[in-house]
């Protein structure tokens, strides 16, 4: 991975020391998705595999909309670690292109398209087995301080 930009974001170990809760990645929620991802080289960005059961259900035999999004969102924000900041997503496009099937193996592929200061542009896709794009998205990410936004939040 690259090393940390001067001047550019803060240390995310402020943030690996805290229980994880997220509902996309967070291996301290029961009842979230846990979703993982691999920095890919060739790739230049993140891929994470994943396979949806009946929870998720959207339209029958499909994935819900909102989960798609929020699959997508994950893996973009995970982009983020590559310059070492903690981003909060501020605006988000998504296009379905078809629909997300359920038990079936899918997979997430998530890169930077550039930065400028504190804003971020990210982008991901989920694709089938045979490398379909079933949906993409680009997003926009500022990084912030946690120091400064979670501090309250902190588990003491």
């Amino acid at each position: 991975m690259p090393k940390k930009a001067s001047g550019l974001g803060h240390s995310t170990a402020y943030v690996q020391m805290q229980k994880n809760y997220c509902f996309g990645c967070g291996k301290n929620n029961p009842n979230g998705m846990r979703l993982k991802f691999d920095y890919d080289e060739t790739l230049g960005g993140f891929v994470g595999h994943f396979r949806l059961g009946k929870r998720f259900t959207g339209p029958p035999g499909h994935v819900h909309g909102g989960i798609i999004a929020t699959i997508l969102d994950e893996g973009m924000g995970k982009v983020n670690k590559l310059r070492q900041v903690i981003a909060l997503t501020k605006q988000m496009k998504v296009e379905f292109l078809k629909p997300v099937p359920l038990n079936q193996p899918l997979r997430v592929e998530s890169r930077e398209v550039r930065v400028r200061g504190r804003r971020h542009i990210n982008m991901a896709e989920i694709l089938n087995s045979k490398g379909e794009v079933l949906a993409r998205s680009r997003a926009t990410f500022i990084a912030i301080d946690p120091h400064k936004m979670f501090a309250k939040f902190v588990d003491r």
